[in-house]
């Protein structure tokens, strides 16, 4: 498998965890998306979206975060990503879609740029718009975790899935940007427990070949 990502990209770093806590191995095909990469006609031909993650098998190319890991998760079965009931997999998949669905759309590269350069806007007024939208998708997350029963070391019991794979990556995101985590506690803790594990810190931007500061 080739997984075109970018080391900053938060869709391309749940793939990569995904891709970890299945035990895959892959080759990393860098688009760097700050210098224009993904517009690119090389690129456009392997995703005409223009958008990372994209995973090459043998005889597909798989498009949009949350299907590549679905998808590996019916094609690698351990260690599952969703509950065997269907109402666990109902609450995994929602909290997954808070972050997904709902906080990450609207602060990714492209929205940020055009945020900046077509409508003018600076980067103090840029970095309120950014911690708005984590802070309203945090606070539906920790009401939730903290009082749902599902909740136990990670998301949805004692073993990482779906919803911790998408949650890790905007928490670092919210780190960047200087988001005080002190209201979200919950959060807080199970993205810890998270990178104690070595599928997650593995694929932290930081430990990524085209990372830069």
């Amino acid at each position: 498998m080739r997984l075109y990502g970018y080391s900053r990209s938060s869709a391309a770093f749940r793939v990569r965890i995904a891709l970890n806590l299945k035990g895959l191995t892959y080759d990393n095909a860098s688009i760097h998306l700050r210098r224009g990469d993904q517009r690119q006609p090389p690129f456009l031909g392997v995703n005409p979206q223009g958008l990372v993650p994209a995973l090459e098998t043998d005889d597909q190319t798989l498009i949009q975060s949350l299907p590549i890991i679905e998808y590996l998760d019916e094609t690698h079965p351990e260690p599952p990503f969703l509950p065997a009931d269907a109402a666990g997999r109902a609450r995994v998949r929602a909290l997954a879609a808070i972050v997904a669905c709902d906080i990450h759309p609207i602060n990714n590269l492209r929205v940020l740029r055009y945020l900046s350069r077509p409508l003018g806007h600076d980067q103090a007024a840029i970095e309120t718009w950014y911690n708005h939208w984590i802070e309203s998708g945090f606070q539906a997350l920790e009401g939730l975790l903290t009082t749902e029963q599902g909740t136990g070391v990670f998301c949805h019991g004692d073993k990482p899935g779906l919803a911790d794979i998408t949650l890790v990556p905007q928490v670092i995101n919210a780190e960047r940007y200087r988001l005080d985590m002190s209201p979200y506690p919950t959060v807080a803790r199970i993205y810890e427990a998270c990178m104690k594990l070595d599928a997650f810190a593995a694929a932290h931007p930081s430990r990524q070949s085209d990372y830069e500061e």
